[in-house]
């Protein structure tokens, strides 16, 4: 991946509804090689989807609360946990931890009362859980934005590429 393919990423991560023609005057491509680029990109799964940025009040889903949820450490009862997950909906992001707590949730509902129901008739009713703990979100300091593209994901051993002269 060299730096247009990263400032194709930086671009379409910042607005993923560009035409191919304004992305590839945006990184100093013509529209066909730019398509390759991108194309390339979905195939080799570096970009896995395109999706809209809603606001969550305009859906009647403003209320968001982090759950730390403490599961038993058995591989069925995990399982069974995760696979239970995916069929709430609220719960629009969900990660397994090291240590504890086993699982973090982010939930999106809306209001005290629709967190409470949850609460009471689907997260605490989990094969496994053993420990449920809310934490109410009184604001969003920053918002998603996408992964940073800079490359500097590469180990510090490793020493740059030489340019060819």
């Amino acid at each position: 991946m060299d730096e247009i393919d990263r400032a194709i990423l930086r671009e379409l991560q910042d607005d993923g509804r560009l035409s191919n023609q304004e992305l590839a005057q945006r990184v100093g491509l013509t529209p066909s090689p730019c398509m390759r680029r991108v194309r390339q990109l979905e195939q080799d799964g570096v970009i896995q989807g395109y999706r809209a940025v809603i606001d969550p009040d305009a859906v009647d889903r403003g209320f968001e609360v982090l759950v730390s949820i403490e599961v038993a450490r058995d591989r069925e009862v995990v399982e069974s946990f995760e696979a239970a997950l995916q069929g709430i909906p609220d719960v629009i992001e969900a990660y397994r931890l090291f240590g504890s707590p086993g699982c973090l949730l982010r939930i999106a509902v809306s209001d005290l009362r629709a967190y409470e129901r949850l609460w009471i008739e689907k997260l605490t009713a989990l094969t496994g859980v053993t420990e449920v703990n809310s934490q109410i979100i009184m604001k969003r300091i920053k918002e998603p934005r996408g992964l940073p593209v800079d490359g500097l994901s590469r180990p510090a051993h490793t020493a740059p590429p030489n340019p060819v002269q």
